[in-house]
């Protein structure tokens, strides 16, 4: 399966042209469902507001934290994935796509000093954010892109702008042919190891509850080990 994953940054009102191929389903987050009519999931978190809810017509879901956060769980949990809604929408469909291919639009993670921040005009730039989880989003992504390899699951990026994503860059052509980047087997299994010795997993999904749990160096080494993990090189292709 081959997924193209919409985010809200102003380019992804593009995708709304994309003929459906090569993907074979849609992951919209947040407000991304209004980009196109044939989304097949759309995702939110528990906070997002009503009145921008995806309603769902035939054929089509809508995916909430019920589902998120123990698939979430099953890829380590929010404080090691990430708490933001491309990270966690990224891990479920990992976990309950088992997809070949998750190409990623609008989700870079990098807001403009001036203009509109999001298709639909100006947002709060919530990966930007002070939080315990999100220190370093360059190595979220990275662990991301380690661990969908590691299912045999490519992660590309489709933007060509700048971005905080530690993605191959490809062109929706090369989709279809996408497989996973280069890692390093060693780093990887390390910094898994030293995810379960500090044991950060909340299975609730609300680490903010426990603020004083959680040791900043050691995340920072844990990032640092994923990003050594994610050794590939950042070329275009297609």
């Amino acid at each position: 399966m081959r997924v193209l994953m919409l985010g809200s940054a102003p380019m992804a009102a593009e995708a709304a042209l994309w003929r459906r191929e090569p993907f074979d389903l849609v992951l919209a987050i947040n407000n991304a469902w209004r980009i196109r009519p044939d989304w097949d999931v759309a995702i939110h978190p528990f906070d997002f507001p009503v009145e921008r809810q995806a309603v769902a017509g035939p054929g089509q879901r809508i995916v909430t934290e019920a589902e998120f956060v123990p698939a979430q769980n099953a890829c380590g949990g929010f404080v090691y994935a990430g708490a933001t809604m491309a990270f966690t929408a990224g891990y479920w469909a990992l976990h309950a796509l088992r997809p070949s291919v998750i190409a990623v639009y609008g989700c870079d993670m990098h807001y403009p000093a001036t203009g509109p921040t999001h298709f639909y005009g100006t947002g709060s730039a919530d990966p930007l954010r002070e939080d315990i989880t999100l220190r370093s989003l360059e190595a979220k992504s990275a662990r991301w892109r380690v661990l969908a390899a590691m299912q045999g699951a490519a992660v590309v990026n489709l933007s060509f702008g700048p971005s905080r994503l530690v993605l191959p860059r490809v062109s929706r052509k090369a989709v279809a042919s996408a497989r996973p980047g280069a890692w390093c087997p060693e780093l990887a299994a390390e910094a898994l190891a030293l995810e379960a010795e500090l044991g950060y997993l909340v299975p609730s999904g609300r680490y903010w509850e426990e603020p004083g749990r959680f040791d900043p160096v050691a995340l920072d080494r844990l990032d640092a080990l994923w990003l050594q993990a994610a050794t590939l090189p950042l070329r275009q292709t297609g």
